[in-house]
């Protein structure tokens, strides 16, 4: 019988903890994949297996997938971006004429928050999400 070496500190290789993707919920994962790039600006989905996937700027997948008619369960995702892409992401929301709030309860609708000195908006995704798109992040400490 063969002992295997009980690997040491200087063995084990460090990974920092990265999110690397997640999946998204949809009635249509293709329909919804392409209206959330559309409405942030981002380059068109991609088709892989049974996902159609959105990369983030920090390349974090959203990995869109078909529900059918079962019942999606409400996820809220929280987007960092800059003043020049809240301008152009908010502009559509409001073009679109889209229910959108400064606070998660919902008691300011049509209005953004100024958290930190940056703006931000509360808004939902074509299947229920709770979707927020924001300047600043929130300052924990």
């Amino acid at each position: 019988m063969s002992v295997v070496p009980r690997p040491t500190r200087r063995s084990v290789v460090c990974v920092p903890i990265e999110l690397n993707h997640t999946i998204v919920s949809a009635h249509d994962a293709e329909t919804s994949a392409r209206w959330l790039a559309e409405l942030f600006g981002l380059d068109e989905p991609v088709h892989w297996g049974h996902f159609w996937q959105i990369e983030t700027a920090n390349r974090v997948g959203l990995d869109f997938a078909s529900a059918g008619d079962a019942e999606i369960a409400p996820i809220h995702y929280a987007f960092l971006i800059a003043d020049d892409e809240f301008d152009a992401i908010y502009g559509r929301i409001v073009e679109r004429r889209m229910e959108h709030w400064a606070d998660p309860q919902r008691r300011h609708p049509g209005e953004i928050y100024h958290h930190f000195g940056g703006r931000g908006v509360y808004f939902l995704s074509n299947d229920g999400h709770f979707l927020e798109v924001m300047t600043r992040p929130y300052d924990m400490g």
